[in-house]
């Protein structure tokens, strides 16, 4: 199998590449450039084509990239001492009121 042969890919997989080189298009990316950045997603969401054959791929691959969002926010903050979080709250607070007058709603 050469390289670039999508033979290995799903319909599925073939719809989601679609949908993110069009995305990419619309923001400006040269249809050449969006294909191989919507293919290098599909890979690194699904490790590579599912159909049977190749290098024993086709099992459900848990996480992809895409699916974990919201998961480990917050963290670092969770991690400060709460004397610190405070400081920096007071800090955005007083910025917050020094620049009320020029709000950009």
């Amino acid at each position: 199998m050469p390289r670039g042969d999508k033979s290995k890919y799903t319909d599925k997989q073939e719809r989601k590449a679609d949908h993110i080189a069009e995305g990419y298009e619309k923001r400006g990316v040269s249809d050449k450039e969006a294909e191989r950045r919507a293919w290098a997603t599909v890979n690194k969401d699904d490790g590579g084509g599912k159909k049977e054959g190749g290098s024993g791929r086709g099992e459900h691959t848990g996480h992809p990239a895409a699916h974990k969002g919201g998961r480990t926010g917050g963290k670092a903050s969770a991690d400060r001492p709460a004397a610190e979080r405070s400081a920096s709250a007071k800090k955005a607070a007083a910025t917050r009121k020094r620049n009320e007058g020029h709000a950009h709603h």
